[in-house]
């Protein structure tokens, strides 16, 4: 820790003042700071300096400022500002005041239903909104779940996110999220989605419940083969104050097939919002056949032995078979005594489907009527626009037992809906959202350089606004990084303060400062990162090189001065002249010529080039009380 206290103090880029180091975890340190251009505290995120040239390590931290940026929510922490370059590397995030889920949950033990309630839902809320846009957090666990005083969640550290359409961090033993909450899937090397992050918050779950972990070894492998294999035990074994319903939604979570589990977040919501209504409720247990079903949900229905469930559900099969087919041989010969008829389907397109069609359906009793409706300005509310089967096809049936099945599309007007909120998605997935809303997708390419190609920037009408059903909706699709719109002046032979001056007017950030000595005039600017006319998006970093004058050293002469360094003259004493008059003894003794003494001063790159690197925490608590 005392390597980094040297940080506090200084200002990182002219911009971020550290305060304090609030916590140090595998790969980085967290500071908290001040945004003086904001005016804001932030938490800033540096990357130790022991594995700033790790290709992975930096790989990791950019893709977390990647998959932040992509995303919105007030469960998830958000990223202000990046800085990744050679000699410093941190991100600016959001400061959360509070602890680690984790530290809570080992303080705490077992929580109550009502916290793991809330505490679930606003994880599941964070996860629903990354997995809508494309991104896979894969190390969902109590570490990276930070809890505010206000009971807020904030789901945090996104460095080996699985991102769309784009490389991702490198599955090593460094990024491969922590055994104990991993799902079989991912502890076995096999493709991970969503549904990963799902068991993951099962397990998260299972712990809350209990107070312990459902598998635990002495050694990470051994948990891992654990996590593909081995079925834990009931929660409410350990814990038999757990209502029946939440011991079988992290039954469902966990499931080792992912087929098995919950699909998405929002299905897991939904049938948690019913356990928070009703803590007695029981959900219906899904069968799986074909497969043997090994996870914790197995033991649900009684546990026990295998062979005698086997035994039983034969033996439940052969009785079910046999009535089964005694009723169905039987309903076939009654059938055989009755009398059917074939009819010709009615023609119903362009009516409207209402009161009096209702009616004659019921008269006529020869359909068995299905109706979907849709909304469209080209049709009048109510009118039938489509029939399945058509008009004139022929179908046999039994009045009173046997009837047509018929599918009437009907015309339900027109509807305001509203914009979904598309950022980040691919834009094929966006026409997709658009289409299942009935809106139509008209797509137009934009520059951007915080998205990937092929992702939607923004929309028209932007997302939660009103649109009429059957409209259109632009889609604004990523083809790349902008131009930008500010032109870069010419700094060269500005000074200093001049050059910084103008980078604030652009709105334009300085970047690395470098002195160096050059003939030209002391606190000039003499090379500049981009070229003058170019243009670029706002707040681009441009470094800039300073003259420090012509005998500038940063050791000898951090001054920088534009004499030559002058040395200690001996002292001398002229002889006298010899004169004849007036005798008036003239004193020549020159004066003691001396410099000052220079003390030895650390090179610096510029004001406040000591800046302090965001961390790309892994595995320890990052605590912010």
């Amino acid at each position: 820790m005392e390597v980094y206290e040297k940080y506090v103090g200084a200002v990182l880029d002219g911009r971020y003042k550290i305060e304090k180091i609030i916590g140090i975890g595998g790969m980085a340190v967290v500071f908290k700071a001040f945004d003086l251009l904001m005016k804001r505290t932030v938490a800033v995120k540096m990357l130790k300096e022991e594995i700033a040239d790790d290709e992975e390590s930096v790989k990791r931290f950019v893709n977390e400022s990647k998959a932040v940026a992509m995303m919105s929510h007030r469960n998830i922490v958000s990223i202000y500002d990046v800085n990744v370059r050679e000699d410093v590397k941190y991100i600016a995030m959001e400061y959360v005041e509070g602890i680690t889920l984790r530290n809570y949950m080992s303080k705490r033990g077992q929580l109550t239903l009502r916290e793991i309630i809330s505490y679930t839902e606003q994880i599941l809320s964070a996860l629903a909104h990354a997995h809508e846009k494309g991104i896979v957090h894969r190390d969902i666990k109590p570490q990276n779940i930070l809890l505010l005083k206000s009971g807020i969640i904030k789901v945090t550290d996104f460095g080996i996110a699985k991102l769309p359409n784009a490389e991702t961090v490198t599955m090593t033993d460094k990024a491969i999220g922590t055994v104990y909450y991993i799902s079989p899937e991912q502890a076995s090397g096999q493709e991970i989605d969503r549904r990963s992050d799902l068991y993951s918050l099962g397990v998260m779950m299972y712990e809350m419940a209990t107070g312990t972990l459902p598998f635990m070894a002495d050694s990470p492998v051994s948990v891992a083969m654990m996590q593909i294999n081995d079925t834990a035990k009931l929660p409410s074994e350990l814990n038999p104050n757990i209502p029946k319903g939440l011991e079988q939604i992290i039954g469902i979570a966990m499931e080792k097939n992912p087929e098995w589990r919950y699909q998405n977040a929002e299905d897991m919501l939904r049938q948690l919002h019913r356990l928070k209504e009703n803590p007695n409720v029981v959900f219906r247990i899904p069968k799986h056949n074909g497969e043997e079903q090994r996870s914790i949900f197995s033991l649900l229905t009684g546990g026990g032995p295998l062979f005698p469930i086997i035994a039983a559900v034969a033996l439940a099969f052969l009785i079910v078979f046999g009535i089964g087919t005694s009723y169905v041989i039987g309903k076939v010969m009654d059938a055989a005594d009755k009398t059917g008829e074939t009819i010709t389907v009615d023609e119903f397109a362009g009516k409207k489907y209402d009161e009096k069609l209702i009616s004659w359906f019921k008269e006529n009793g020869n359909y068995n009527v299905t109706v979907n409706y849709f909304f469209s300005e080209e049709y009048e509310q109510g009118t039938i626009v489509g029939q399945d089967p058509q008009p004139n096809s022929t179908r046999k049936i039994i009045p009173g037992e046997q009837l047509c099945d018929l599918t009437l599309t009907v015309c339900s007007g027109t509807q305001e809906m509203t914009v979904p909120d598309l950022r980040g998605l691919d834009y094929r997935d966006g026409k997709k959202r658009l289409k299942a809303l009935s809106l139509e997708a008209n797509i137009e390419y934009v520059k951007s350089d915080e998205l990937f190609d092929g992702q939607i920037v923004s929309s028209s009408p932007a997302a939660g606004e009103a649109i009429m059903a059957g409209g259109t909706v632009t889609i604004n699709v990523c083809s790349g990084g902008p131009e930008g719109d500010v032109k870069v002046p010419d700094f060269l032979k500005m000074t200093e303060k001049d050059a910084f001056a103008k980078l604030v007017e652009l709105e334009l950030m300085p970047g690395k400062i470098t002195y160096t000595a050059n003939k030209a005039p002391r606190g000039t600017v003499i090379a500049q990162s981009e070229k003058e006319g170019a243009k670029v998006v706002k707040y681009t970093k441009i470094n800039l090189t300073i003259s420090g004058g012509k005998y500038y050293d940063p050791v000898k002469n951090p001054e920088g001065t534009d004499a030559p360094e002058t040395t200690k003259a001996p002292e001398t004493t002229a002889p006298k002249p010899v004169v004849t008059a007036p005798p008036k003894p003239v004193d020549t003794t020159a004066p003691e010529e001396t410099t000052e003494d220079t003390t030895e001063v650390e090179e610096t790159t510029g004001p406040e080039e000591k800046g302090n690197t965001p961390e790309d925490t892994t595995g320890e608590d990052t605590d912010k009380d």
